[in-house]
């Protein structure tokens, strides 16, 4: 089954410093390991660069424009970014009103109208409880993968 990848998965798997870095390498190691197709979207690429970019002393990493363009570069190693389709737009409409989506869950409507549009039906994230709103998905933890979910 391909699975999309929340930006907070691709945060802790690119930032070894991170508490949360090993769960979130070694859930990504074992579904490679299964076969699985391992994807994130252009809206996680784009919120990766702003926490990549963004000074260590306002919670970033503090890279340079080529460290965080090299890093990109070796996520694309691993992971497969999802095409972006029109249809991803209306979707999107839809889910924010059906679901009375406001403030920053917009960008988790996004994603999951972008997973929708594309047909893959799971995401691998560590706020599991952001996504559960969403029936049209499957939402899985690291931990539910290394437990063997």
């Amino acid at each position: 089954m391909p699975l999309v990848n929340d930006t907070n998965i691709l945060l802790r798997f690119a930032n070894p410093n991170d508490p949360q870095h090993p769960q979130a390498r070694d859930a990504v190691h074992v579904l490679l390991q299964r076969g699985e197709t391992l994807y994130y979207t252009h809206q996680s690429r784009r919120e990766f660069w702003n926490v990549a970019t963004r000074p260590a002393n306002v919670n970033g990493f503090g890279l340079s424009i080529e460290e965080a363009a090299e890093t990109l570069r070796l996520i694309d190693l691993v992971f497969a970014r999802l095409p972006d389709r029109p249809e991803s737009g209306k979707i999107w409409d839809r889910l924010v009103v059906q679901y009375q989506i406001i403030g920053r869950a917009v960008h988790d409507a996004q994603t999951v109208a972008s997973m929708l549009a594309a047909g893959v039906t799971h995401l691998l994230t560590l706020n599991a409880g952001d996504f559960r709103r969403y029936p049209e998905i499957t939402v899985v933890t690291p931990g539910e993968i290394l437990a063997g979910e």
